[in-house]
């Protein structure tokens, strides 16, 4: 495995940080992080992995949430090479086709889209995601446009609820500001 890049982000809508990394391996590439965001003046720390093959097709997604005094929830889903989705072994129906996965909590998961679709300059493309909604970790499909505005910046909206913002990345496609959400405010590697 080779390390491509961590960062940190500071959350702007929601008070918190995230630590990410992204790591390239022979035939995968993979995200893991850790957020801690507080949602309604209440703590979440919420640990993801994710894998991909090369071409940025998500394969597996695992979420630990927790919220004390709770006890720790997880989420597991694979994804085979025809998109059906299971999550801790039962299909996920509703979400069946669906390429990308989108956590709700994380800028990481736009990375994906941006690296698997490689939009030119002046394009765009819609997609639907399984969306992990946080903090219930229930999934979801959720159709969204990403559009390329500049070398470094996308047009990211959620075709159902209207939501539209800014994404700038860098040249590994990881997020440097998401507008309104995220900025990154520090790195390593990339």
């Amino acid at each position: 495995m080779t390390h491509v890049q961590t960062v940190l982000w500071r959350g702007l809508y929601l008070p918190g940080a995230e630590y990410c990394s992204l790591v390239r391996g022979e035939d995968e590439v993979r995200l893991e992080g850790t957020a801690v965001l507080g949602v309604d003046q209440r703590p979440y720390t919420a640990r993801y992995r994710i894998l991909c093959d090369l071409a940025w097709n998500t394969r597996f997604v695992e979420v630990a949430l927790r919220a004390d005094p709770e006890p720790e929830r997880t989420l597991t889903i694979m994804i085979d090479k025809d998109q059906r989705w299971q999550r801790d072994g039962t299909a996920l129906a509703e979400v069946a086709g669906c390429i990308d996965v989108d956590l709700g909590f994380s800028p990481a998961t736009n990375t994906l889209p941006i690296r698997r679709l490689n939009l030119p300059v002046g394009s765009g493309c819609e997609v639907t995601a399984g969306w992990v909604k946080f903090p219930d970790l229930t999934v979801r499909p959720l159709r969204q446009r990403y559009s390329r505005l500049s070398a470094a910046t996308y047009l990211y909206e959620s075709l159902e609820s209207g939501f539209r913002a800014e994404i700038e990345v860098d040249d590994t496609g990881m997020i440097v500001r998401y507008a309104g959400g995220w900025e990154r405010i520090a790195r390593s590697g990339g």
